[in-house]
């Protein structure tokens, strides 16, 4: 029998909770097996959603917590009064050993406080990205670091591509994935100063296949697997695709609906289309870890449906499966041992 994986739920966070949030733990339960989950929040309207659906009470269970915190509020001000809050109860059993991982679709802003204040740092770590995946044309890739760092310094890029690297291995299946870093042009003498600085930084790093800059326009085509910047242009890169995404699929739509021609072409084309545009759903990939805790973090959009709330929680059987915290953390340290000898003449 497989070891039960433990995911603590915000079920009191985003637009559509708890409504949203309570059916995603359902089906993310009747999808694995080996899953429990602990709705934390509000006890009366978690419980009263429960009451919709048959489900297996074993590994599904309500933890209270009277308080919430809001999109707007200060988040380190609220991680540190609203101690009986839905995100820092849930995280402290992350903390504590109770739960695996965490799944929040609350305040991006809390739930990276939280992270690092209450979860905390794998040793080594210097910041911690949020790390989403994103659709190519030859699949999906890594954009890292897409909110958390905004003032990110060249060492801390470095371990971002290091991180980025162990994830898209043994997450996602990617042998030796290719590692690029976001830039204005290919040249290697171009970009602003946190770019320039950079680039040697990855050159030397011999943990990662480092192929050089990624213009924005060869994100799509899966030109790299890790997609390697600060949080300012991650998070516009993000928002920009999915909008993106978003209008190409709603004009598409429209536009085989607009005569009985394009009906009728629309008929025989259907399934490959829906296929087909099924892979820019990024609800579909989950959300975005938090990668470099010493638990798992997973941050999903605030305007999560059941769909993303599933397979956030599934992405958590999968990280915690693979062991992935205990690689980065080795990943990382075997650097500082590399470089500590380096240092004293070994």
């Amino acid at each position: 029998m497989q070891e039960l994986v433990k995911v603590a739920v915000d079920a009191m966070g985003g637009d559509h909770a708890p409504l949203e949030i309570v059916k995603g733990a359902i089906e993310a339960a009747d999808r694995k097996k080996n899953v429990k989950i602990f709705l934390v929040g509000r006890e009366a309207a978690v419980k009263a959603e429960l009451q919709k659906y048959q489900y297996d009470s074993s590994r599904i269970e309500v933890v209270n917590a009277a308080e919430v915190i809001e999109m707007a509020e200060p988040p380190v001000q609220a991680i540190r009064t609203k101690k009986d809050s839905s995100i820092v109860t849930a995280m402290k059993m992350v903390k504590n050993g109770e739960a695996d991982a965490f799944v929040g679709a609350g305040s991006t802003g809390a739930v990276l406080v939280g992270g690092q204040l209450i979860v905390g740092r794998i040793k080594g770590v210097e910041r911690p990205p949020l790390a989403p995946l994103i659709p190519t044309e030859k699949g999906v890739s890594l954009l890292i670091d897409c909110g958390a760092n905004v003032d990110a310094r060249p060492s801390h890029l470095v371990q971002f591509a290091k991180m980025g690297s162990i994830y898209m291995e043994n997450i996602m299946g990617v042998s030796s994935p290719k590692v690029a870093i976001v830039n204005i042009g290919a040249e290697e003498e171009k970009g602003n100063a946190l770019v320039k600085e950079t680039f040697p930084l990855l050159k030397r790093c011999k943990e990662i296949n480092f192929i050089g800059s990624i213009e924005a326009r060869d994100i799509p085509s899966g030109y790299a697997e890790v997609i390697v910047c600060e949080a300012f242009a991650g998070n516009i890169i993000l928002k920009l695709y999915e909008g993106t995404g978003a209008t190409l699929i709603s004009m598409v739509k429209k536009g085989m609906m607009s005569s009985l021609r394009s009906k009728i072409g629309a008929l025989l084309v259907k399934p490959a289309l829906k296929k087909t545009l099924r892979r820019f759903d990024t609800s579909q990939y989950g959300g975005a870890p938090l990668l470099g805790l010493k638990g798992l973090v997973v941050k999903t959009h605030g305007s999560s449906k059941a769909t993303e709330v599933c397979n956030s929680i599934l992405q958590c059987v999968t990280f915690t499966e693979q062991q992935m915290n205990e690689k980065i953390k080795a990943g990382i340290q075997v650097k500082e041992n590399q470089e500590g000898n380096e240092g004293h003449g070994i």
